[in-house]
């Protein structure tokens, strides 16, 4: 399986938060499966950090950099497939990584339920 990784799910991985479900931990520990981090994510990352509403580990990009965690850049298809999609969500990160997830044939881990109008390819953390 191909699976691109919501923000929070990055973090609740690299955190071993008890928030990430029991399946989606199996999914992302699975060796078979192709685990994708968006740039999205690390963009997201770094301006919540930037912002103060994210704390992070000083060698956080060491500690990152440790996953084995395929990168998917952002890409003019990709932004361009953003205005194709209804509004079921506002979140411009949220429908990035929406859009990352059609154009590349990816399962989405989410724990966000609003996602999920987008379709089947949404599947819960």
């Amino acid at each position: 399986m191909r699976i691109l990784l919501d923000t929070h799910v990055v973090l609740w991985w690299l955190n071993d938060d008890a928030q990430l479900g029991k399946k989606a931990r199996c999914l992302i520990g699975d060796p078979a499966n192709t685990i994708f981090l968006s740039s999205v994510c690390t963009w997201e990352i770094w301006l919540k950090k930037s912002l103060g509403k994210l704390k992070l580990p000083d060698d956080f990009d060491k500690w990152l950099a440790k996953e084995e965690f395929e990168p998917l850049p952002l890409t003019a298809a990709h932004t361009r497939l953003v205005a194709e999609l209804p509004w079921h969500h506002r979140d411009p990160f949220d429908r990035m990584l929406i859009a990352q997830a059609m154009a590349c044939d990816l399962t989405l881990l989410t724990s966000d339920a609003r996602l999920k109008k987008y379709g089947s390819f949404v599947k819960p953390a």
